[in-house]
């Protein structure tokens, strides 16, 4: 397994989702309902993978009930990231979302079997003390808890559990487990459509021609470059790289609004770096690490 090429594809893929508050505020101004827009995605990626789910059944059908929580956990993230990132403030729910190191880390170590030795727990560190600067999460009042931050939150919980099936299916098919994600998010947000009708009517076709494009030409690829280099590298380290995705995403958000970065917010970019730099320079997992497939 190139571990190196893993590192590349998931840094990648996570600028990629750094930046993906763009195209969804933008296709939100224009008038797309959030869970319309998560239909749009879910639906149009579930129909071009099917023929891959279908012809890789033999393969999958032994683990359904793991392919199961993939449906549930990776609809769950999906909708909830989507969704809270279209309705709230960018910032904030980066601040709830990158829990997800936390989580990751956690359940590699107590699930998975995966080591927390001294340099994860060191880029652990950097990597949630580096976010709380950059995102001056002592500015932020949790009085006024939304249903919003709820969305956020749980979108970085199921994002976590999500990566740790994937690490503990490792002979299952990759290409069937991403299309179990966006058949349970097509499942899932079916029935939130069912039961909660939004009473907005569908915007013009450009926009949901622009919606699709979203689905299709980004979320998939960054969905199948993220979660390939999570299975590759484990859930604790590939948990640390994905949170060059805040950098990117705050960064964004600074030079678009014209904000200027703030001393401590630069320190707290080149200590996610620095976490990311030695995750990414590791050649193996920790002596100790039990591979889930063995």
């Amino acid at each position: 397994m190139n571990t190196r090429l893993a590192v590349i594809v998931l840094l990648f893929s996570s600028i990629g989702w750094g930046l993906t508050w763009l195209p969804i505020k933008t296709l939100g101004d224009a008038g797309l309902h959030g869970l319309h827009l998560v239909f749009i995605i879910c639906t149009s990626v579930s129909i071009v993978l099917m023929p891959w789910i279908i012809k890789q059944r033999a393969l999958w059908l032994p683990v359904l009930p793991f392919m199961l929580l993939v449906a549930l956990f990776g609809g769950l993230a999906n909708i909830a990231f989507q969704v809270s990132i279209l309705y709230g403030d960018v910032i904030r729910v980066m601040i709830l979302f990158y829990m997800l190191p936390i989580w990751s880390v956690l359940g590699g170590c107590f699930i998975l079997g995966e080591v927390l030795d001294k340099r994860r727990v060191l880029t652990l560190l950097l990597c949630v003390g580096g976010a709380f600067l950059i995102l001056e999460a002592w500015k932020v009042s949790w009085l006024s808890f939304t249903w919003i931050d709820g969305l956020a939150l749980l979108s970085g919980f199921a994002l976590a559990a999500n990566t740790i099936v994937f690490r503990f299916t490792m002979d299952t098919p990759f290409t069937s487990k991403i299309g179990f994600m966006f058949v349970g998010g097509f499942v899932l947000v079916s029935i939130v459509l069912l039961f909660y009708p939004t009473g907005v009517a569908l915007p013009e076709t450009k926009v949901i021609l622009g919606a699709l494009a979203y689905g299709l030409g980004w979320i998939m690829l960054v969905s199948y470059g993220s979660m390939w280099g999570v299975t590759c590298l484990g859930a604790g380290r590939g948990s640390v790289l994905i949170v060059v995705e805040l950098v990117v995403a705050v960064l964004s958000v600074l030079i678009i609004t014209q904000i200027g970065l703030k001393f401590y917010e630069a320190i707290g970019c080149v200590m996610v770096i620095v976490a990311a730099i030695l995750e990414g320079a590791r050649e193996d997992e920790p002596v100790g690490f039990v591979s889930p497939s063995s």
